[in-house]
């Protein structure tokens, strides 16, 4: 029995479907976090939050590595660590850091730094050749309005170290561009408490269905497990409404965006790591988006899994702990999985959310709304959905239709309007 060392992690999904995996393919796991009550406060049922069920909870300062190092370094011969991993973005650095200081298998810091920071992540892109978008970065308002007199409106503002999309927007205008700079601002601190940089992203507006490539890189070997699409909404925001396994895509464009991402990976230099890779198909061919050197999130593993039997939560695991992961397929009856996401119409208290009972549909898998009470914020981002649907279908294609219909069938009351 392995002993895995989880460092922080999201509260959404993976933070349940993560401890799971762990446990079913027989490994144990620890869990260190420097701040409890996140986790306290953000259970997804009754009871405590699965990740609390570690063998070990640890408190530490997990922003701080001249801390967190040497911390986990006295405790190592003690509790005998065989990986480390995180399913959080902003924890990715440190635990690679912390595999390397201890020896553990891993993925060169160096790289996932590079994969985690935007900036970085395009830079190496350019070098290397691949494709992606025009780019300029700055720290300045008057830098990125330079920029954009460069390269023309319209753009896509992009902070270097947020995710789920926070305060990335479109802009068509040097108002636009000013207003999302200055809203950017008014964030200098990340949720996890940790310093964000200061360097702005600004992009060619890329046109075109975005896909992302689902991938696993052992041992220098990366394997394309395959390509889901994304559906996106909310302009000048973008933000995710659903996802379908496998992509509608012909050979040809299937082919495409899976070698785009596998020179991505390789342009940065992942390895042992699973890896989420976001690629436009533009007019001009596939071009990247970010690559994420860890599992996607928003269950598109639950979709993965439930149409081909691998489950990319326990794949992340075996990575980790140096284990060459089995990704054959099985026939699991399932030909698409879709979910489809319920955003906000707008912002303020919700009085009742109607039409579940449509839910009760047998091709549905998995739902959950938000409940009476629940304050809705913004549409801006993928951190306020009030609800979700998950279904899956014999038929190639045909989940994610199925998954929206049934979404656009519930309405969201509030109490002001009640």
């Amino acid at each position: 029995m392995s002993h895995l060392l989880l460092v922080e992690s999201w509260v959404g999904a993976m933070s349940t479907l993560l401890p799971r995996a762990i446990h079913e393919e027989g490994h144990r796991f620890s869990f260190v976090t420097r701040d409890l009550q996140h986790y306290l406060r953000s259970a997804p049922g009754p009871g405590p939050h699965p990740l609390l069920g570690a063998d070990n909870v640890l408190t530490c300062e997990t922003n701080d590595l001249d801390v967190l190092l040497p911390h986990l370094e006295r405790l190592h011969p003690v509790l005998g660590f065989d990986g480390v991993t995180t399913s959080c973005d902003y924890y990715l650095p440190t635990a690679a850091r912390i595999a390397q200081r201890l020896g553990l298998p891993g993925p060169a810091p160096e790289s996932v730094e590079a994969a985690c920071s935007k900036d970085r992540t395009r830079r190496a892109l350019r070098e290397a050749g691949a494709p992606g978008p025009a780019f300029a970065l700055a720290e300045t308002l008057r830098g990125l309005e330079e920029a954009a007199a460069a390269m023309g409106f319209p753009l896509v503002l992009k902070p270097v170290d947020l995710c789920a999309g926070m305060f990335v927007r479109k802009v068509e205008s040097e108002a636009e561009l000013r207003e999302a700079f200055e809203a950017l601002q008014g964030f200098p601190v990340n949720a996890r408490g940790q310093q964000r940089s200061p360097v702005v992203l600004l992009e060619e507006l890329l046109t075109g269905a975005e896909v992302s490539v689902e991938t696993v890189t052992f041992g220098g070997r990366t394997t394309v497990v395959g390509v889901t699409d994304k559906s996106v909404a909310g302009a000048p925001w973008f933000v995710e409404t659903g996802h379908m396994f496998p992509a509608a895509l012909d050979d040809d464009t299937r082919e495409a965006v899976s070698a785009t991402a596998v020179a991505a990976i390789e342009a940065l230099g992942l390895d042992n790591t699973v890896c989420h890779t976001e690629i436009k198909l533009t007019g001009d061919g596939p071009k990247i988006v970010e690559v994420n050197p860890r599992p996607a999130g928003n269950q598109i593993t639950e979709l993965i899994r439930r149409v081909t039997g691998i489950d990319l939560a326990a794949v992340h695991a075996q990575v980790a702990l140096g284990e060459k992961p089995d990704l054959t397929p099985v026939d699991t009856g399932a030909a698409s999985a879709a979910i489809s996401f319920l955003l906000p119409p707008k912002t303020g208290p919700i009085a009742e959310i109607g039409g579940a009972d449509a839910l009760q549909d047998p091709a549905v898998v998995d739902y959950r709304i938000k409940p009476a009470g629940h304050h809705a914020g913004a549409a801006t981002s993928n951190n306020n959905y009030l609800g979700h649907v998950m279904v899956t279908s014999d038929r190639p294609g045909a989940a994610r239709p199925h998954a929206e219909l049934l979404v656009s069938g519930l309405d969201v009351r509030y109490e002001d309007a009640a």
